[in-house]
């Protein structure tokens, strides 16, 4: 890992890295991991849809899967990509893009057995310790429907914008709001 690989990395808070939480860069390697961590956060939007068959299921949320990554290689490339693993093993991923004013954490996810932990509460307070040293905000969208919203309102985050899916959300290190809430 050279120096500028070093600084697009997240501290890993003491608490978690005490617990053998690390970070590293995701690779083609994970992708298998990565599509089973993004059908876990898609599955249950699928239970509806009875006259779909699992294998289906399957097929669309690949097809979801690649679509979201692509788009997130195109229009994020110079995010840190991150897989978040626990004594080796990964349990979830990071993507955050430090932009000249904002850390916008582009996904953030952890598998079922990992989520209400603290995990993702932890990582969302280092970002915001690391802003506050750069003197910049956090961003951060969040489906209408995603229960994380609850989670990123009671850490600060705030709306200032949405469309028909999405919040987009905010956190400031002085508490400034970023302007009046507007669909996007």
């Amino acid at each position: 890992m050279t120096a500028a690989d070093a600084a697009q990395r997240l501290a890993m808070p003491a608490a978690l890295a005490g617990q053998g939480f690390a970070l590293r860069p995701e690779t083609d390697a994970d992708l298998p991991f990565l599509f089973q961590l993004y059908a876990s956060t898609r599955w249950e939007e699928l239970a509806p849809l009875t006259d779909w068959s699992e294998a289906q299921k399957i097929a669309f949320l690949e097809s979801q899967f690649a679509a979201q990554r692509h788009d997130y290689l195109i229009h994020y490339a110079n995010a840190a990509f991150d897989v978040l693993e626990e004594r080796g093993v990964p349990v979830g991923r990071l993507y955050v893009d430090r932009q000249a004013r904002t850390l916008l954490i582009v996904d953030i996810a952890l598998l079922p057995a990992w989520r209400g932990r603290g995990i993702g509460t932890a990582l969302i307070e280092a970002l915001f310790a690391e802003a506050r040293l750069a003197g910049k905000e956090v961003s951060i969208s969040v489906e209408k429907f995603n229960p994380a919203q609850r989670l990123y309102r009671r850490l600060g985050f705030r709306e200032h914008a949405e469309n028909d899916v999405y919040w987009f959300m905010y956190w400031s290190p002085d508490g400034a709001a970023a302007g009046q809430l507007n669909n996007a």
